[in-house]
């Protein structure tokens, strides 16, 4: 049983898709405290220039301590998802398959959004549905928990039955390896090969959000995203 954890990121780019895929269930962590300048808010897409945010603005001012992700409010910003479609229009009209998801983007951007949390949870719903990624998907805001940092990953490791925990190539700064090892949970990372595709513009950009692969590849896009992905360290219970 192999389990990744990661906290949700808006319009995610390939390499957390990735980890998902390989996983036999993957756990949104969004109950933990949101982090300014993070990817939960705001992604990368591509431009003639080079590339942009597209960002949500949220409500942060004098809640810092006490703002967990999944309470997190959209600021009353009156016209920024128009500016996120227009933003979308006019970087990717000339994609191949930018007809085939622009629909679902025009209408989503057209509902009102009150809370972040409901809005990651659509566009990630759609977005593994579009990319045919199958996993099992588990929120940690329904669920109770409260141990931090590596007790946190182990119990929810623990919870799910999982004899591996697949982690970003960051874990290795932060996780404690020997808990993880007396809990008898083997810990996997990933070191995730960025591949190299067709963009709209000459040249190519990578760590752009998911969309972009999306809008150029329709779907040729899980199999760009997962291909090669085998070389990740896995650190031994023994």
């Amino acid at each position: 049983m192999l389990i990744s954890i990661n906290q949700p990121a808006y319009l995610p780019w390939l390499g957390y898709y990735e980890r998902i895929a390989r996983s036999d269930i993957h756990v949104v962590l969004d109950h933990v405290q949101f982090e300014k300048n993070s990817m939960v808010n705001r992604n990368k897409i591509r431009t003639k220039q080079g590339w942009c945010w597209l960002t949500v603005p949220v409500k942060t001012k004098g809640s810092f301590g006490d703002l967990a992700i999944n309470k997190l409010a959209i600021a009353d910003i009156p016209g920024w998802q128009n500016k996120q479609l227009k933003t979308l229009h006019s970087n990717y009209a000339k994609a191949r398959y930018f007809s085939r998801y622009i629909d679902y983007f025009n209408e989503v951007f057209n509902r009102e959004w009150n809370l972040l949390n409901p809005l990651l949870r659509e566009l990630n719903n759609y977005l593994l549905l579009q990319l045919g990624i199958t996993t099992k998907i588990i929120y940690s805001s329904d669920e109770e928990y409260l141990s931090t940092k590596s007790d946190l990953i182990l119990q929810i490791c623990q919870d799910f039955a999982a004899d591996t925990y697949l982690s970003g190539p960051f874990g290795r700064d932060y996780l404690d390896e020997n808990l993880f090892r007396k809990g008898e949970v083997g810990i996997s990372y990933q070191d995730y090969k960025h591949p190299v595709y067709s963009q709209v513009y000459q040249g190519f950009e990578a760590y752009m959000s998911i969309v972009d692969l999306l809008f150029n590849h329709g779907n040729d896009a899980l199999n760009i995203l997962v291909n090669d992905q085998i070389n990740n360290e896995v650190v031994n219970n023994a």
